[in-house]
């Protein structure tokens, strides 16, 4: 078995999870597993401009170069993460590429499809292995979701809301800064967008979306982008940072049921119709009036479920890197699928512009 050494471009929160991740064992289902992840891959260094992050690295025990062209130019190296604000990653990632290195990009892989391509071309150019650490694919929540989707649980599911709700407005640092890249579609949209067009397959034929801008009048601090795909289902993904009561992070609406989840653990309930042939109801009294159609279903029409849990590990994400460049496998986060994404996210900020449905696919 080859061993892999990995270099960290900008060990700040994300840089250095993925030293801890990869070096110290990481959290993994609620749980901090000690010792290395992988045995035949480690982080060897890192650089950044920030001489305390320079200093953090040794004492972690990696190497702390200094400078880029260090990084890039060391023969050990043959792996280098990206984990800068987003408008550095492009020149990174083509430098990296340039130095004959296998590379992984933090998400959002660019500012806009044309640079993603440029990326490409040169990771084709070069002939290395280049992916975008696309992680909320492995998130156990989403999982679970397109678990209930896949197997009909609910029977033809017609709606899915996908939601991520904060409190705090952006950041203050460079994500609420547009000439970095900054606002809520490029930090979390390019999360649940990808996950809703890995759960749904089909095209996206049309994108309604609107932009809020309550806290930061710069970039974005929330949107709402209303997919509808080809077989008629309509997906909501929707990201807000000034919810002071959050809604469910997930509520899937199908034929037969409905299911529910509040965070990112994947604990909810599903509620299934038992008995479609009672479906009439007892009139409910409110102050203006009676109404049987808001009447709720009697006990023994319905059955509530927990949800059908899927565990996942998020190592497989290296795991999958590692045998694709030995050829074992393809990528987990191909190109195609984050170019797809990418072009989504152009779509939404047409439709938020212009207050106009988008055609996409």
């Amino acid at each position: 078995m080859r061993n892999y050494n990995l270099a960290i471009v900008g060990l700040g929160g994300m840089g250095n999870w993925h030293r801890e991740l990869i070096n110290e064992g990481g959290w993994f289902g609620g749980k901090k597993f000690e010792g290395k992840s992988f045995e035949n891959l480690s982080v060897l260094g890192s650089y950044d401009i920030d001489q305390s992050r320079q200093k953090f690295a040794t004492e972690h025990g990696i190497k702390a170069y200094a400078s880029l062209e260090a990084l890039l130019g060391d023969p050990a190296v043959d792996i280098v993460l990206t984990s800068v604000p987003n408008d550095l990653h492009k020149p990174m990632v083509l430098k990296a590429l340039a130095a004959g290195k296998h590379v992984v990009c933090e998400k959002p892989v660019a500012l806009n499809s044309g640079e993603l391509r440029e990326m490409i071309d040169a990771s084709k150019k070069a002939g290395k292995v280049f992916t975008v650490h696309q992680n909320r694919r492995w998130d156990e929540d989403y999982l679970t979701a397109k678990k209930i989707y896949d197997e009909k649980i609910l029977g033809d599911v017609f709606r899915i809301e996908s939601r991520v709700h904060g409190s705090r407005g952006i950041p203050g640092d460079w994500r609420g800064l547009p000439e970095h890249g900054g606002g809520m579609l490029l930090d979390w949209g390019v999360h649940i967008l990808d996950q809703a067009l890995q759960m749904i397959p089909g095209k996206v034929k049309k994108v309604h979306a609107t932009f809020t801008y309550v806290t930061n009048e710069l970039v974005d601090d929330g949107f709402y982008a209303e997919l509808t795909f080809e077989n008629g289902l309509v997906y909501l993904a929707e990201v807000g940072t000034s919810n002071f009561v959050n809604l469910p992070r997930w509520y899937i609406l199908g034929r037969d049921g409905t299911a529910l989840m509040e965070n990112f653990k994947p604990t909810g309930k599903i509620v299934r119709v038992t008995d479609w042939s009672k479906n009439d109801a007892v009139p409910i009294r409110t102050a203006a009036g009676l109404t049987k159609t808001m009447a709720p279903r009697t006990d023994e029409t319905i059955k509530e479920e927990a949800l059908p849990a899927v565990k996942s590990d998020i190592r497989d994400f290296y795991r999958n890197f590692l045998k694709t460049i030995e050829g074992k496998e393809n990528l987990a986060v191909s190109l195609d699928s984050v170019l797809r994404n990418m072009l989504l996210m152009e779509a939404i900020l047409k439709s938020a512009k212009t207050g106009e449905v988008v055609a996409f696919e």
